[in-house]
């Protein structure tokens, strides 16, 4: 492609009477050239795009989305911040919406908005991680308000019930407080599969720490999830905004950054109130938690000891005392923050931080105190029968039985 000037001198020297020959001689170019612009000008030649700031992250991105399938920029965006990029949001977000899967058009769904205090959903999430090459989960628990849509969530290692309403015990803590009511689907940890009427069929232990705090259960009619789409959307902002990439060392680091995560959070301004939930927080004006902490019982578990003195809790062994002697004796343990304890007939017989990393094995200071290196079996009740005298057989004549039965006998 030749330049504007030229093609000016071009057609100038046409103008001025000369050849198609003499103005090729003269500029240097080709004569079906000069042909070609005095004919009409030709196909426009594209320029090189400017390259873009965005360009030598590209790599990262891509990886970003390949192996943590993350396509949120707000989090992109301060990542790559600190690898240098000085490049503007708008410029990450053009760039990842041509990478984005393609959405299938759905029905819009119709917002239920409640009233300050009135409400709090929960929910479970799967999240997958990497160790060593093999794929590992955790369970992650997700609560929110809704009216002032502040969030809290918790990663476990199993959803079942207890483990569930630790759970809820962390978030009623979070919150600083009690909702009306609690709204989740119908998990069996929550709800029974069958109804008595129109009454639900509560799970029993659901049942009763709901009653022992005072908040009525709900539960989204069937096949409605998004009748709690607060928590549902919410599981998709961890998923997607926390979750990808997350490197952490263990149970408890990974919590403390989640706990850290959801504090940012809550102080940004929500998409649909447009108000930091932390501000609407305070207009929730939640009941008081209990003050006796009774409720706290929910959230303990029997355990039985084994021969060895030890109990499995959420794949670690703790270790109790040898007196008083427990070994295959149930236990109970219960979990708060980072403190395990375990009480035998209701007096705690030991405490421990938690240990997040599974198949490890917590011995007690006293769990083989005076016992002796190979104890003593103990007496054991054998099962017994009983040999009898066989019974004594009488021996008689024939002539006695012919008589019995009146017969006479033969000559």
């Amino acid at each position: 492609m030749i330049r504007s000037g030229i093609i000016h001198t071009i057609h100038e020297l046409a103008i001025q009477g000369k050849s198609i020959h003499a103005i090729a001689r003269e500029l240097g170019i080709a004569r079906n050239t000069v042909r070609r612009y005095l004919r009409g000008k030709p196909e426009a030649v594209p320029r090189p795009k400017r390259g873009s700031k965005l360009d030598s992250f590209k790599g990262q991105i891509h990886r970003w989305i390949n192996e943590d399938h993350l396509f949120n920029c707000e989090v992109m965006f301060p990542r790559l911040r600190d690898l240098g990029y000085m490049g503007s949001a708008a410029t990450l977000r053009a760039y990842v919406h041509t990478l984005r899967p393609k959405n299938v058009g759905r029905l819009p769904v119709i917002r239920y908005e409640t009233q300050p205090g009135e409400q709090m959903q929960f929910d479970w999430g799967e999240f997958h991680y990497e160790q060593e090459g093999k794929d590992h989960k955790f369970y992650g628990f997700t609560a929110i308000l809704g009216y002032s849509r502040m969030r809290f969530v918790t990663f476990v290692k199993r959803c079942d019930t207890a483990t569930m309403l630790r759970c809820m015990i962390e978030a009623f803590d979070y919150f600083g407080g009690l909702p009306k009511a609690a709204l989740t689907d119908r998990m069996k940890s929550v709800f029974l599969s069958e109804m008595d009427g129109e009454t639900p069929r509560w799970n029993p232990l659901f049942a009763d720490f709901m009653a022992t705090l005072g908040v009525a259960p709900r539960v989204c009619r069937p096949r409605k999830p998004q009748t709690k789409g607060k928590v549902e959307r919410t599981v998709e902002v961890v998923k997607y905004g926390f979750w990808p990439g997350v490197h952490f060392t263990d149970l408890d680091d990974l919590n403390e950054q989640a706990t850290l995560w959801c504090n940012r959070l809550n102080q940004k301004v929500h998409r649909t109130t447009r108000r930091v939930p932390l501000d609407l927080w305070v207009e929730e004006k939640l009941r008081e938690l209990p003050k006796d902490r009774s409720w706290e019982r929910f959230g303990a578990e029997e355990r039985r000891v084994s021969t060895d003195g030890f109990i499995s809790f959420d794949g670690v062994l703790y270790g109790v005392p040898s007196s008083p002697p427990m070994a295959g004796a149930m236990v109970q343990i219960r979990k708060r923050h980072r403190e395990v304890r375990i009480f035998y007939q209701g007096q705690s017989v030991a405490t421990y931080q938690v240990r997040a990393r599974s198949t490890e094995i917590v011995l007690h200071p006293e769990q083989f105190a005076g016992v002796p290196p190979t104890p003593a079996k103990g007496s054991k009740v054998r099962p017994l029968a009983h040999q009898i005298a066989p019974p004594q057989v009488q021996i008689r004549s024939l002539s006695e039985y012919d008589q019995l039965f009146g017969l006479e006998p033969l000559a």
